[in-house]
């Protein structure tokens, strides 16, 4: 299989995934694409591990049942998958901006990112870039 086919592949793997679970809180659609030896790393936090991970999905779908989600990009390179996306929390919620990079191995995710920024943040968030402007 060419680079480029196995990039649509991973891909593949990522979007039915995330659509599953975000479109119908269905985390057994997750369950079934993830490594036994699956992490899940987060800035600020320890790794979790694939069932701590599962369990923190499962916890989180009631508080934010109602989420819009946009996605703006889904792009493969080798065995990564980066997913961009918008998402509107309910009742008024923030907005916030999510990027997630996904590593796949013998056709599951293996391991995976997240990075979430408060949209309302994101020029404060920058102020350590205004010097370099100068």
């Amino acid at each position: 299989m060419t680079t480029e086919n196995k990039s649509i592949e991973h891909k593949g793997i990522v979007q039915r995934a995330l659509a599953g679970l975000i479109e119908t809180g269905d985390v057994e659609a997750l369950a079934q694409v993830l490594s036994g030896d699956f992490v899940h790393h987060r800035p600020g936090s320890t790794p979790s591990t694939r069932t701590e991970w599962l369990a923190a999905v499962r916890a989180a779908l009631a508080p934010i049942a109602g989420m819009q989600v946009e996605i703006h990009q889904v792009l493969a390179d080798g065995d990564h998958v980066v997913v961009h996306s918008r998402r509107w929390l309910p009742d008024a919620g923030p907005e916030i901006t999510v990027v997630d990079i996904w590593r796949i191995a013998d056709g599951l995710i293996a391991e995976g990112w997240e990075i979430i920024e408060p949209t309302a943040q994101v020029t404060a968030n920058l102020a350590w870039w205004e010097p370099a402007r100068q």
